[in-house]
């Protein structure tokens, strides 16, 4: 889920949700498949599968964890990612492998009885399906609350939006985001303690580089579309930049190369996103979400009552309660 070597040098600290405010702009994809994945595995099958073997426990988990956002006075954009650039097509191959072993894995847990396993491993087996997307824009379509659609990658339409004054916040796990350019990121949202602010510009200052070198130094340690240089992890990197400069010095110092150093540089640097508008206005009709969820693709209404509680309470206590 990104270049978790950053994890090392970005700086973060936790904040309290009353701290932040405003408008952020969710990595859709990303705050999906964590909803996804534990609702996978701390919910019955049956609640989130149709009568014809469809999966859709992403509504749940929508229904689920909106209300944190407007509980706190944030409002969500969503941004949907666009296709996959071709550099980022090994990283795809490579997911694809992991979710097929871990379904194997699933498969013999559940044939030995051990459900526990089964479950912790159907979680991962998660993917985005199309059913999963369609669904989750008619969701937030019927909420109300604004999608924006990314040329590209979603972490880098939402940098984007937050760089230049769209979105107050990212909402995401992704580390890419601060190569992207992102200047606050709030990660570990989802869950049910505070949460982590990731700050861009705390980061370069701390290291003395710029978004640049910190793009190269990534670029050595290996990211999602790039394999780095083995023995270099973020530390060193980091040094090397300090002192060397940029990527290629860094690289000629070390005997070692990079592969399409060009163009991993250019898609961090100047990736494709687009200057979307949306209305922060936020007026849901909840009936027909509610509708939508239990009726037209039979979820349990015990599995999501509370969520659409909270939801509806939450957007009362904002004053946005004129809905349909």
């Amino acid at each position: 889920m990104g270049n978790a070597d950053l994890r090392d040098i970005a700086a973060l600290r936790d904040v309290s949700v009353d701290e932040v405010s405003g408008v952020v702009a969710v990595d859709a994809h990303n705050w999906l498949y964590r909803y996804l994945t534990t609702t996978v595995r701390f919910t019955a099958e049956a609640a989130y599968t149709t009568a014809d073997g469809e999966e859709v426990a992403n509504l749940i988990g929508i229904v689920k964890g909106l209300p944190k956002f407007f509980d706190n006075n944030l409002t969500p954009v969503f941004v949907f990612d666009g296709g996959p650039t071709e550099l980022k097509s090994d990283e795809v191959e490579r997911r694809r492998e992991q979710r097929e072993a871990a379904e194997e894995r699933r498969a013999a847990a559940e044939e030995r009885g051990d459900s526990v396993e089964a479950a912790r491993l159907a979680a991962q087996t998660q993917r985005l399906t199309r059913t999963i997307q369609d669904t989750s824009r008619e969701l937030l379509r019927l909420l109300d609350v604004p999608i924006v659609e990314a040329p590209a990658e979603g972490e880098a339409q939402a940098a984007h939006m937050n760089a230049t004054g769209a979105a107050d916040y990212v909402v995401s796990e992704d580390y890419d985001v601060l190569l992207f350019g992102g200047l606050q990121t709030l990660r570990q949202f989802t869950g049910s303690g505070s949460p982590e602010l990731m700050e861009l510009q705390a980061t370069l200052a701390h290291h003395d580089l710029t978004r640049e070198q910190l793009i190269d130094a990534a670029i050595l340690c290996g990211t999602d579309f790039n394999d780095g240089v083995s023995g270099i992890g973020p530390k060193t990197a980091v040094s090397l930049l300090q002192e060397h400069g940029d990527l290629f010095a860094a690289l000629e110092t070390e005997g070692a190369t990079v592969a399409n150093p060009d163009a991993v540089r250019s898609l961090f640097r100047d990736p494709p996103v687009t200057d979307a508008a949306f209305d922060t206005q936020v007026t849901p009709d909840i009936d027909a979400a509610r509708a939508y969820v239990t009726e037209e693709w039979g979820v349990p209404e015990g599995q999501v009552a509370n969520g659409f509680e909270k939801l509806d309470d939450a957007l009362t206590q904002t004053g946005l309660d004129d809905w349909a």
